[in-house]
């Protein structure tokens, strides 16, 4: 049989230690039973969503251990990859390991939850995975867990043969991890203030504020989930229509 074609990306670049573990993880587990390629941006993307890149070319580069970069977002890395730069689509498109949480609204933005998007969108399952503690606490355990879950997807892809699922794991040993657990989106509180400060040339300039807190996080969230030291995994999907307004803005055109 010929060997399962995974897709790697992630939004930290091509060197993060996250898509290095997830990368070593799926490799140990499966050995030649897949083929593993990585093609991640070359630099942080971190919230670039699904930004593509349509003001200039893009540049595909190699690096010393093999993972293909470019410089561009998650974005353009697997739709270069997908259609056109491999030679054969990928079976799936896995994306992370994230330094850091993408739950509730974090999705809208992450440019890890965008690289899985993208294969989504290109006709693939496609998974993202996010550690959700800053600093890669335990991530050998979130590898591990993201391997898990990629075997269970291989070996019975069921109802979810076309699928994008958003998976969070919280930055706990692996034998503390208190299970899986289908979740919806939570909600966050709105973001924090930007933060004004001062350049060389005494100019005013903003950096982003931090992400509101958690406010939709009751029993069935990400975010409950996660905090119950549990992996959130969320289906998620691409339209986004609210079909609730459709009757309501027909009558008011």
């Amino acid at each position: 049989m010929e060997p399962y074609r995974i897709l790697i990306s992630n939004d930290d670049g091509y060197s993060a230690p996250g898509i290095l573990a997830l990368h070593g993880a799926l490799l140990e587990r499966f050995g030649n039973r897949v083929e593993l390629h990585v093609m991640a941006p070359e630099q942080d993307r971190s919230g670039a969503s699904n930004s593509l890149t349509l003001d200039r070319p893009l540049t595909v580069r190699t690096a010393s251990n093999g993972f293909r970069y470019v410089n561009g977002t998650p974005t353009d890395c697997v739709h270069v990859a997908v259609t056109g730069l491999l030679e054969q689509r990928p079976h799936l498109v896995v994306s992370g390991i994230n330094n850091g949480a993408n739950m509730g609204d974090d999705t809208i933005y992450s440019g890890t939850v965008a690289a899985a998007m993208e294969g989504f969108q290109c006709g693939l399952p496609a998974i993202a995975f996010s550690l959700t503690g800053k600093g890669y606490a335990h991530l050998d355990s979130a590898a591990r867990v993201a391997a898990e879950i990629v075997e269970r997807y291989i070996s019975n892809p069921s109802g979810l043969a076309h699928c994008l699922l958003n998976v969070n794991i919280p930055p706990l040993a692996y034998d503390d991890l208190q299970g899986f657990e289908c979740t919806r989106l939570g909600k966050r509180h709105h973001a924090e203030p930007v933060i004004p400060t001062k350049n060389p040339k005494d100019e005013t300039v903003y950096w982003i504020g931090p992400p509101g807190g958690a406010k939709d996080a009751g029993p069935g969230t990400d975010f409950y989930a996660v905090k119950q030291g549990k992996v959130s995994i969320s289906p998620l999907k691409a339209d986004l229509t609210q079909f609730e307004h459709m009757d309501t803005l027909a009558k008011w055109l």
